[in-house]
């Protein structure tokens, strides 16, 4: 049994894209699309390099995520693990083995203002305030980052600067599907083995399979879940615009400012037994889904 991916996401040349027809394709009706050659719009798409950063800025202490740590099924936004020199980081995820360690929407444009120069908010989504907050994510091969939709329910541009990526993409209309944690935004199913019996919902779901290569900038609508694997040690970078309805802003706002907190607080009193609460709300909201849709 496999995970059903037979959605086709658009491909566009970012070159040749206009910003209007961007805006009326994929912008405003919210669909995902994979805009080839977009880093080497801007000079990071042939600047940036695992080697020019080990050069540049290998002596920066970074924080670190590691994908081992058995803590982070428990929340939607945790602390790092450990700090460690930027370089050393870097040799890691450039070993041709498996890797548990990632960067993970990580401000390196703070330490080094000077990135901007080489890699600003693409013009698709450039839109204040958040086009100044450049986010880059760097994993080595094998490295996953959980099926999860982001808490402030922006639209995101992905851009692979360097390395190969695995994206599948779920609309959010198959939520109901993806055993959602309460209170949270990532799902308590792991798509890297996916167990059928234990997660039946994972066959009703129907989602996209994306391979981003070195250059391509993938645009994720608000909302859209996505589960990222790096085929080798890569980096991305990811700016961001608030969603542009209503309902979706005031979605992000309220996740933030009151259940993110409030989660983090039941977490603090009740331990595990509230994510045992949690998880059990989860898999019963998804069976009745699941009914419905059999009896529809």
């Amino acid at each position: 049994m496999k995970l059903d991916l037979s959605l086709k996401c658009a491909v566009e040349n970012a070159a040749d894209l206009s910003q209007k027809d961007f805006n009326e394709k994929y912008l405003k009706p919210q669909k995902p699309v994979l805009l080839k050659g977009l880093a080497n719009l801007q000079p990071a798409g042939k600047k940036w390099t695992i080697d020019w950063f080990k050069e540049t800025m290998g002596n920066l202490k970074i924080a670190v995520f590691d994908n081992n740590e058995k803590r982070h099924v428990y929340s939607t936004t945790v602390d790092p693990d450990f700090k460690m020199p930027f370089g050393e980081f870097l040799d890691i995820i450039t070993k041709d083995e498996p890797s548990s360690v990632r960067m993970f929407r990580y401000n390196l444009y703070k330490q080094n203002p000077e990135l901007k120069k080489d890699f600003s908010c693409p013009s698709f989504i450039d839109y204040a305030p958040m086009n100044s907050f450049g986010f880059m994510f760097l994993g080595g091969k094998g490295t996953d980052v959980r099926l999860h939709y982001d808490v402030d329910n922006s639209n995101v541009l992905l851009t692979q600067i360097s390395g190969t990526k695995r994206i599948v993409l779920y609309p959010p209309t198959e939520s109901k599907f993806l055993y959602k944690v309460p209170y949270n935004t990532h799902s308590l199913a792991d798509l890297k083995d996916p167990d059928f019996e234990k997660f039946p919902g994972l066959q009703y779901a129907k989602g996209y399979e994306i391979f981003q290569e070195p250059g391509d900038g993938l645009f994720m609508p608000s909302g859209y879940w996505h589960y990222n694997t790096y085929l080798e040690g890569g980096i991305s970078v990811a700016f961001r615009r608030l969603a542009h309805t209503p309902a979706g802003l005031m979605k992000g706002i309220s996740f933030v400012a009151g259940t993110m907190p409030y989660d983090k607080v039941m977490n603090k009193i009740l331990g595990t037994k509230w994510f045992e609460k949690k998880q059990e709300k989860c898999i019963q909201r998804v069976a009745e889904a699941i009914k419905e849709t059999e009896a529809a």
